[in-house]
């Protein structure tokens, strides 16, 4: 099918875009070529072609984070009324033994749809392999083949209970592998021992290594500044030359380091490749529950491991599940809420931010070159009604149109809000107009 948008400010990448209007033309699924905007050429004879008017066109969200088996289930058996982390666990731990494949389709499916809606083409979900029957696992793997033609879905296989410490769960992650999983998971922080938690690492690693896969931990999801298994984590994607292939996600603990553990960090973060997730709406939510006050925000180092030139991504991690109640799966939430949590409030910073649930994002699912608006690419993207990446954040826009394959996926038709001002006729508000002093700020952008 063809398809032409034309007059788009692009997002080249990093939160940046691109130099004065652009057109971007697709066939056969993919992009063709990309041109500066032409107002004088005549649009195709066949196919669709979207008037842009200078709205900001990315390549699609990415979703590196979340847990589809777990999503939609929030109060099933009972509400987590600790808020903590462990509990959250325990009810999941009770909620698991119900599973069936059509519950998991289900509450997976709508979640999914939630999230193509929002623009999010590319999901990265975990899945609990501690469940001898893999109900969810298979649930997913279906699901996967299903959407194949709308989006792209890899599944981790995430011990949730453990491997070295839950009964047969390095056999059941295995499994997992040989069952279709994309990457291989751990939680060595969850062992019972410190020893553990390495030689779940180890098995992890050997997996992956053994089926050519990727890497994507649970690592220190807690307060305690004594959990150190990403050092171990980087050390051994470091040596195995596995480096980018490689994912801590969580990374809690780092928020509680002290100054010179975390310049060694960094350091070896940076040497060894991985990438982090930092999941900002469910670590405010679950860290700092055992402290009194000052309480700590609970969340990975963004800032600093940013600044070592360590790849840093923001995942929405849990959709209303006992680890947190709330939750859409929209990522400009996800990053408008680590832009906050993190600080990340620097003029350069509310863009990267952007980058954190796109092309960073990207580099985490290891998209390489099926990602972003070059000829040759899929014709995957988003048209957003905004000035900017950072406006984007800013204003919480929803997505005009969603593209996959060069084909229309979703529209969201605009909304404006009539103003009964005194002493004036109701008139939309214009949030660009209105506020063009701030905007001016971001438009280098």
């Amino acid at each position: 099918m063809q398809m032409i948008v034309r007059g788009a400010r692009l997002h080249t990448g990093d939160g940046r875009t691109s130099e004065g209007l652009h057109d971007v033309e697709c066939d056969n699924g993919r992009i063709l070529r990309v041109v500066p905007a032409d107002d004088q050429k005549e649009p195709p004879a066949t196919g669709r072609v979207i008037e842009a008017h200078g709205a900001l066109l990315t390549a699609p969200f990415v979703e590196p984070h979340i847990h589809l088996d777990t999503a939609l289930t929030a109060g099933e058996p009972r509400w987590n009324a600790s808020g903590t982390l462990g509990e959250g666990i325990a009810c999941w731990s009770a909620r698991k033994e119900r599973l069936t494949r059509q519950d998991v389709l289900d509450r997976a499916t709508e979640v999914l749809r939630w999230q193509a809606a929002q623009g999010v083409l590319y999901v990265r979900t975990h899945c609990d392999v501690t469940d001898s029957r893999l109900v969810a696992l298979d649930a997913l793997a279906e699901l996967r083949d299903r959407v194949r033609d709308v989006l792209d879905l890899q599944i981790v296989a995430f011990p949730q209970e453990g491997v070295q410490s839950f009964p047969g769960g390095a056999e059941l992650l295995a499994r997992a592998v040989e069952r279709g999983a994309d990457v291989v998971g751990a939680i060595p922080h969850f062992e019972d021992t410190r020893e553990d938690g390495i030689a779940s690492l180890h098995t992890a690693f050997a997996l992956a290594e053994r089926h050519g896969l990727r890497i994507d931990a649970h690592c220190d999801e807690t307060d305690d500044e004594q959990s150190r298994f990403v050092e171990v984590l980087a050390a051994l994607a470091l040596r195995s030359g596995l480096g980018e292939r490689v994912t801590a996600s969580h990374t809690t603990a780092m928020g509680s380091y002290n100054g010179a553990y975390s310049a060694k960090l960094q350091r070896l973060l940076g040497r060894a490749g991985i990438h982090l997730v930092c999941n900002p709406f469910a670590n405010l939510n679950l860290q700092g529950r055992f402290d009194g006050y000052p309480k700590r925000r609970g969340l990975t180092q963004v800032k600093e491991m940013l600044a070592a030139g360590v790849n840093v991504a923001f995942g929405h991690d849990d959709v209303m599940d006992p680890w947190n109640p709330l939750g859409t799966g929209n990522p400009l939430q996800t990053a408008l809420m680590g832009v906050y949590a993190a600080q990340l409030t620097g003029r350069d910073e509310v863009a990267t931010a952007f980058s954190m649930v796109t092309d960073r994002a990207a580099r985490v699912l290891g998209l390489g070159d099926t990602y972003g608006l070059a000829p040759g690419r899929p014709a995957n993207f988003v048209l957003l009604p905004a000035t900017s990446p950072a406006d984007a954040v800013r204003r919480q826009v929803r997505p005009r149109y969603v593209i996959s394959r060069a084909r229309l996926l979703a529209e969201t038709p605009p909304a404006p809000t009539h103003l009964h001002w005194p002493s004036a006729d109701p008139a939309p508000v214009d949030f660009l107009r209105d506020q063009d002093a701030p905007e001016a700020h971001w438009r280098g952008r």
